[in-house]
């Protein structure tokens, strides 16, 4: 039972804890284990999870329209492309540069349906973010939350939701968590994995990005999600 712990925790870089640990040694072992056993083990093998740093603010800048917060907190889809989420983040790389990483997530699944990272934060980071969206499901129209960054506050963005007849939910003043489940994918990447390494290039960063995104959404199981990964619990409700 240690050794299936260890080298699942050593695979994910030592930053998973005893609730994910649980789940992949359940999946691993088909077995019945309990997470108070794997919370024990944890502690006798001297290992923990990491902790997460709290996110930046930023100022706001004046908008040029802006929508109601029709999502309301209310994370929970009935199915596939009903509600998204989508935000911008930040990472550092080399001598003090900076990327900007852009995605969309889906609120059924928690899977992340598309992303874009660049070198500047500006409004083609954001709108090719939503058109790689909307390929990857066509003739959707689902809902889209988003914070009042400047991008989504934008004549353009909303032309471009209008055009695809998405209604438009924003988050209110300063209340981050009426864009939670966003900002908690936020955390757990940069937790799992960012954190974890320093990157010279910009491509090293890419990298990681695209390989850690590709792990949450096939690999990386969910105790809302009935114990599977997003793609499984979407590929079911399909």
């Amino acid at each position: 039972m240690i050794q299936v712990m260890m080298t699942i925790y050593e695979k994910v870089e030592r930053t998973f804890g005893y609730r994910q640990l649980t789940l992949h040694m359940r999946r691993q072992t088909e077995k019945i284990i309990n997470h108070k056993r794997v919370k024990r083990l944890m502690k006798v093998m001297g290992i923990q999870s990491v902790i997460r740093r709290k996110r930046k603010k930023y100022a706001n800048s004046t908008p040029q329209q802006v929508a109601e917060n029709v999502l309301n907190r209310n994370f929970h889809a009935d199915a596939p492309n009903e509600k998204w989420l989508t935000d911008v983040t930040e990472f550092k790389y080399g001598n003090g540069q900076k990327a900007y990483l852009s995605a969309i997530l889906d609120l059924h699944d928690k899977s992340i349906v598309s992303y874009v990272l660049g070198r500047s934060n500006n409004n083609p980071l954001v709108f090719q973010t939503l058109k790689l969206a909307l390929q990857a499901a066509p003739e959707s129209s689902p809902m889209l939350h988003s914070d009042r960054g400047y991008q989504y506050t934008s004549l353009g963005f909303k032309k471009l939701l209008d055009g695809n007849k998405m209604v438009q939910s924003m988050s209110r003043v300063g209340r981050c968590i009426d864009n939670g489940p966003m900002e908690s994918f936020w955390g757990t990447l940069k937790c799992e994995k960012y954190y974890l390494h320093k990157y010279h290039t910009f491509e090293e960063l890419n990298n990681d990005i695209e390989a850690y995104i590709h792990f949450y959404n096939y690999e990386r199981l969910q105790a809302k999600l009935n114990g599977r990964s997003p793609v499984e619990f979407r590929t079911k409700a399909v």
